[in-house]
């Protein structure tokens, strides 16, 4: 096996451990490692080829993928089959979809705050504080997300300009 060989093996096993960190399938970042690494779209059979997994897996998981904005099916003019690419914007939409849960968990606070008062639960000090405080938490992060936002496109820009 090759030196390039050997680090894109290793980037992939990598990438698996990171996504299982995250609660996320080591598939799904065995097949996104794939594609960063990859420079040409992939198929999905050679996905499933080099991953050494049967195609259905590999078909749910990019479709997972898809669904997420990481990877996009692309059209290739000399073959029917399904090819693979990384989006363009790939870690800005993986942090978007972790500002969707962000806002989910805001609207989960919110909606308990009201449901104390609507229900008139008695002795709800706590949780009703442990509410605000989550609601709290998720506003500022909200806020911060957004400036992160505006700030990755600027050094984005740079980084593919050169």
């Amino acid at each position: 096996m090759t030196k390039k060989d050997q680090l894109k093996e290793e980037f992939i096993m990598n990438f698996g451990h990171a996504y299982q960190a995250f609660g996320l399938s080591k598939l799904m970042g065995h097949v996104v490692a794939l594609l960063i690494y990859s420079t040409e779209p992939i198929s999905l059979e050679d996905i499933a080829k080099h991953l050494n997994r049967s195609k259905g897996p590999i078909s749910q998981i990019t479709r997972r993928l898809r669904d997420k904005r990481l990877i996009r099916r692309v059209w290739h003019p000399t073959s029917r089959k399904d090819f693979y690419e990384i989006e363009p914007e790939i870690f800005e939409n993986a942090f978007r979809n972790n500002i969707d849960l962000i806002r989910n968990n805001l609207k989960i606070a919110e909606h308990f705050q009201n449901e104390i008062v609507a229900r008139k639960i008695d002795n709800a000090e706590i949780l009703d504080k442990r509410l605000v405080e989550m609601e709290k938490f998720y506003e500022l992060m909200e806020k911060h997300d957004k400036n992160f936002l505006e700030e990755w496109e600027v050094v984005r820009k740079k980084i593919y300009k050169k």
